[in-house]
């Protein structure tokens, strides 16, 4: 995050979509800006990795900045690769694979026991010890609302989304203060 300036804001800008630049532009602050153009600019960074290996060519599709957009506001490349985005307080995670998959990065955060009730179903909410153990299911959840590409729709939905959902493998990753999960098939 050292990277974190107006400058380099600035400098992104024209690098990304106009709509991910209205996106980011949304941001009150440098760091929200920044997070949402670099998350952005490593896809784009990875997009063209995978294709070149897939491809075994040197050619950057024109496609790439014009995405498509599912019923529930989904990002997508018709006939590309899938994605996944996410980004946090100083925290950025991009997955690019040839299946669906879904990511989520969260600095872990206090819970309170109203927000476990809301978001975890009972099973979930004897596991929860900590701030740790509430985050770790939190991006779970998130990871595999990203994969099926719905959003988060309403607290029952959090709820039940682990459990009506078990065809979603699950690798979560905690390093320092933050913690990730990556939801695939």
């Amino acid at each position: 995050m050292e990277q974190c300036t107006e400058a380099e804001v600035q400098r992104m800008l024209p690098l990304v979509s106009a709509q991910r630049r209205e996106q980011a532009l949304r941001f009150k602050h440098t760091l929200g800006r920044f997070c949402c153009l670099k998350s952005w600019v490593m896809l784009m960074e990875m997009l063209q990795t995978s294709t070149k290996q897939a491809h075994n060519s040197h050619q950057t599709p024109t496609e790439w900045q014009n995405f498509a957009y599912n019923e529930h506001g989904k990002p997508y490349i018709e006939g590309g690769p899938y994605f996944s985005i996410s980004h946090c307080k100083e925290g950025i995670a991009v997955a690019v694979d040839d299946r669906p998959i879904g990511i989520d990065i969260e600095f872990i955060r206090h819970s309170d026991a109203d927000l476990i009730a809301r978001t975890m179903n009972e099973k979930e909410q004897l596991l929860i010890h900590s701030d740790r153990d509430f985050t770790r299911l939190w991006t779970q959840k998130e990871a595999v609302v990203k994969a099926i590409g719905i959003g988060i729709e309403s607290f029952e939905q959090l709820q039940t989304i682990l459990s009506k959902s078990p065809e979603w493998k699950i690798s979560t990753i905690e390093k320092d203060k933050y913690i990730y999960s990556i939801a695939y098939e």
